[in-house]
């Protein structure tokens, strides 16, 4: 390989994925332990293991790297296991519980016994601050000195380490959130303050509450681990530029992440979502439904017509976060899953992992209950022996001991039990596709799956059947795509501004101007971090009349110059909206309420190429045989991913190895290599 590198990092429940590329586009990969103590300990392991790979001592690698891409989970552990700071609520007096009240709404408002949700902030740490604005933005009791100085004597009295700032139409004018801003900074630098009018500065007051109090829960823990690996790079060598993905799969310098940081909540995923698209131009293939099984979850998203959803309706561990990121299902479905059975007598698989420490059972690690992956060594799936290219061999006596005790409980024989896991997990991850697809109108059979992730292999298959599709693409980076795919990644800085119209219809001139201001705005900032092509990308959030919601309508072509500028974008949300829910009201209100902007700084990559199928095709030669269970015991031929080249084809039962990742091929499947050496299988009917 050359001497210069770009290094994808992405930190996973069970294992941190490293990708390294050179300017010739080759590519080496490597896995390291996940260390949930201190995710950088693990990234550090990683790229001791990169550089092992490359052939380097690690601090000529890093001194040879150019830019590293880093996705990090640390701000969406803090918010899902509820160990973010100690934070406190700054607002307009009189609104103080409007975190609390939320939107009225129950997860199931028939059931009178549920709790109402525990908010993030509690009421005592929760202060009202004398100012008022009104709706348009002018100021009708100004804040002054006395307010200032209590708001942040109330912050130093609470112990708050860090400070949400929300106040009652700051989006129109954010000068009593700037000034209360400043003075914290001044009186308490050590505070992390996030204020609604850097963070969502539009209209709504529970959604820019809420998120910017999960900015605030989730950015002090961000900021340490960043200042942190930061520091440890830089020890160790690293002069280039770190960037961290944000969950709308572009990137962005350390700053603006730390300052966001509730916009990195999806940040892993997001990666393999751009990764996704990657593969979609270089297959020409633009419908996917990406399928990324870990250890811990698997998400699932939608590739359409090349492009991948956006959305602003985002919820995590019950918080409401309305910052726009990729439309990404999350279910609790892993290798790491646990099968159990409870107190009724009924069969699970998840929620509840293994995680990384002690993970299944086959890990050695004093685990001792029986999950996906113990399964999966039982049915003959996995080859113990050969486990992360044989440098982690697994306990197979452990794994049987597992499920041996879950079939007891159930009255199953061993085997029975562990198929009986696959077919769970199956299901609901089949299940997680649906959501995705089938209740949004999508018909998946005409979707090509795109497995990745390092056990999505040993599944995609029987998943893709239940939805009837006839088709999976498996890459030969499927097992760190994610961290592959955020290479892959622009830079990306997004803005908003509300301009409702309430009663009227929206001027050509006033779109015009506030585009205007908002492109001139995200162009600055990018500036600063990029100096080379910069696209602007327009988009608006628009609703009938009489509705509650928006609806987020791209306005790619549309010419601001044009002179039925408003009657072309009105006619553009028609359309969004028929595609959405099958009708438009061409007759009805079309109210404008927000307009966003993003610039997009490219950064060059090599070519996307077509692959086309190969014209012919050869029988590969298997490596070895292995028992495996197909509905009985067969003895099935084993491949080598790395030895199978274009046009090699073969027929399953089969079962495909490569150091991270297993391929199942099922009896009736025929699985073919592409030219990019990539697994094209063919699913057979019924």
């Amino acid at each position: 390989m050359s001497n210069v590198f770009n290094i994808g990092i992405d930190v996973g429940g069970t294992f941190t994925d490293l990708v390294a590329i050179d300017e010739a586009g080759r590519t080496v990969f490597a896995k390291s332990p996940s260390t949930p103590q201190d995710q950088s300990i693990g990234v550090m392991a990683g790229l001791d293991e990169l550089a092992g790979r490359l052939g380097l001592p690690r601090a000529d690698m890093l001194a040879a790297t150019r830019r590293i891409v880093h996705g990090t989970t640390v701000a969406t552990n803090a918010l899902l296991e509820r160990k973010g700071a100690r934070v406190a609520l700054l607002t307009t007096q009189g609104h103080r519980d409007v975190l609390e009240m939320r939107e009225g709404l129950k997860g199931n408002r028939y059931d009178l016994r549920t709790p109402p949700p525990e908010p993030l902030i509690p009421r005592e740490r929760r202060f009202d601050v004398r100012e008022r604005l009104r709706a348009n933005g002018e100021v009708l009791t100004a804040l002054d000195e006395d307010a200032l100085a209590r708001a942040v004597a109330d912050v130093r009295a609470s112990g708050a380490r860090s400070v949400a700032i929300c106040f009652l139409h700051a989006y129109r004018n954010p000068a009593h959130e700037i000034a209360l801003t400043e003075r914290l900074a001044r009186d308490l630098p050590d505070v992390y303050v996030s204020r609604s009018s850097g963070v969502l500065p539009q209209i709504k007051e529970y959604e820019r509450v809420s998120t910017t109090a999960v900015n605030a829960y989730v950015g002090p823990a961000l900021r340490l681990y960043l200042t942190s690996l930061d520091e440890r790079l830089t020890a160790a060598g690293f002069g280039g530029s770190l960037f961290i993905v944000l969950s709308h799969g572009g990137m962005a310098p350390v700053d603006e992440a730390v300052r966001l940081a509730a916009g990195t909540v999806l940040s892993g995923p997001a990666g393999g979502i751009s990764g996704c698209r990657r593969c979609a131009q270089m297959l020409g293939i633009p419908d996917l439904v990406p399928f990324d099984m870990g250890g811990t979850s698997t998400d699932i998203s939608l590739i359409e017509a090349d492009r991948a959803a956006l959305s602003a309706d985002g919820v995590l561990a019950g918080e409401r976060i309305a910052l726009r990121s990729l439309d990404i299902a999350s279910i609790a479905a892993g290798g790491g899953s646990i099968a159990r059975v409870d107190a009724g007598g009924a069969f699970h698989v998840g929620p509840q992992s293994a995680g990384a420490m002690p993970g299944p059972a086959c890990y050695g690690n004093g685990g001792e209950a029986a999950t996906v992956t113990d399964a999966n060594v039982v049915l003959g799936y996995l080859d113990a022996d050969a486990f992360m290219g044989g440098k982690r061999p697994l306990d197979r006596a452990a794994a049987e001991a597992a499920v041996d005790r879950l079939a007891e409980h159930l009255g199953l024989e061993r085997i029975e039990a562990a198929a009986g896991i696959a077919r769970l997990i199956n299901l609901k991850m089949a299940d997680g596709i649906r959501l995705m697809t089938l209740k949004r109108g999508v018909d998946p059979r005409r979707f090509t799956m795109l497995s990745f992730g390092g056990a999505a292999g040993l599944h995609a298959a029987e998943v893709a059947r239940e939805l009837d599709m006839s088709r999976i693409i498996v890459p030969v980076t499927a097992s760190v795509l994610s961290a592959w795919g955020m290479l892959t990644s622009d830079l990306r800085y997004e803005i908003g501004a509300t301009h409702f119209t309430a009663g009227r219809r929206i001027t050509a001139d006033e779109v015009r101007r506030l585009y205007g201001e908002l492109e001139r705005q995200a162009m600055e900032r990018m500036r600063a971090w990029f100096d080379g092509e910069i696209v602007i990308e327009r988009s608006a959030e628009m609703r009938y009349g009489e509705q509650i919601f928006e609806i987020d309508v791209p306005l790619d072509g549309v010419d601001l110059s044009g002179a039925k500028l408003v009657e072309e974008i009105e006619d553009r949300f028609h359309r969004r909206h028929e595609e959405l829910y099958t009708y438009a009201s061409r007759d009805q209100e079309v109210v404008f309420v927000n307009a966003r902007v993003s610039a997009i700084g490219r950064v060059a990559q090599a070519a996307a190429t077509s692959v086309a199928p190969a014209a012919s095709h050869t029988a590969a030669k298997p490596v070895s045989t292995r028992r495996a269970w197909f509905g009985e015991w067969r003895d099935v031929p084993v491949y080598a991913l790395a030895a199978l080249k274009p046009a090699d084809s073969l027929d399953g039962p089969a079962i495909v190895e490569a150091e991270t990742t297993t391929v199942v091929i099922h009896a009736g499947d025929r699985l073919s290599v592409n030219a990019l050496g990539w697994l094209d299988i063919a699913l057979r009917s019924g």
